[in-house]
């Protein structure tokens, strides 16, 4: 892509295990106009993450404030700490040319395509199954049965949620091929930004769109789950 492609938020969300993130950074290693979205906490620092790099940490003091001053284009409280997106960092990639790379949940991607409408552009990552999910839940080996049940039940919610709200949805059961979808995506996007279209980018594309995948294969029945 050239450099007067227009700027762009690529929303990416997915249930645990889907290897969203994997997929981002895979694509920031192939877009070099690409950044990823550094999120403001208030939890501490994990193993070797790096201040303005993985996070921006802060107190929960100056995280109040910041909601108070309207600096978050979207923020929620997970499991008693806070997390936000700036507004700042969207608008500078924006202002840029650059897409701004989000790995973020269904209720933030929802939060920035409200506040962004078109320049804003949300995939939903799907795992090849349930079951696969649940496998790879399983062979982390690092949660019980209770905690696999509630975040496979937390999976089901999210992609139901991701199935009403999403623009495009990408399975991940080939993470090559899942990067070419992706890539496909922000190339129609930006085409569509700058009024214009290809046709075989677009077409490929729209096979993607909400309403033309069949995302029930995993949802799980009424009832079922944790």
């Amino acid at each position: 892509m050239g450099e007067r492609d227009p700027g762009l938020l690529l929303i990416l969300s997915a249930p645990s295990g889907a290897g969203k993130t994997t997929l981002a950074r895979d694509f920031l290693a192939r877009h070099p106009d690409a950044r990823f979205s550094v999120s403001a906490t208030t939890r501490a620092p994990r193993g070797q993450e790096r201040e303005g790099e993985d996070y921006h940490f802060v107190s929960r003091e100056r995280f109040a404030a910041l909601v108070g001053e309207g600096a978050f284009a979207e923020w929620a409280e997970v499991h008693g700490e806070r997390y936000g997106t700036l507004k700042k960092t969207v608008e500078e990639a924006l202002a840029r040319g650059q897409i701004a790379v989000f790995d973020i949940d269904v209720q933030g991607g929802k939060k920035l395509k409200e506040l962004f409408a078109r320049r804003a552009v949300a995939v939903f990552i799907l795992p090849p199954s349930l079951e696969e999910l649940e496998r790879r839940l399983r062979a982390r080996l690092t949660d019980g049965e209770a905690a696999i049940l509630r975040r496979l039940a937390v999976a089901s919610a999210e992609i139901e949620k991701g199935a009403r709200e999403y623009d495009y949805f990408v399975v991940n059961d080939d993470r090559g091929r899942a990067g070419e979808e992706l890539d496909l995506v922000v190339a129609h996007e930006r085409a569509r930004l700058a009024g214009k279209r290809d046709e075989r980018v677009a077409r490929k594309a729209e096979a993607l769109a909400r309403g033309r995948v069949e995302v029930g294969p995993w949802l799980r029945p009424s009832g079922e789950g944790a």
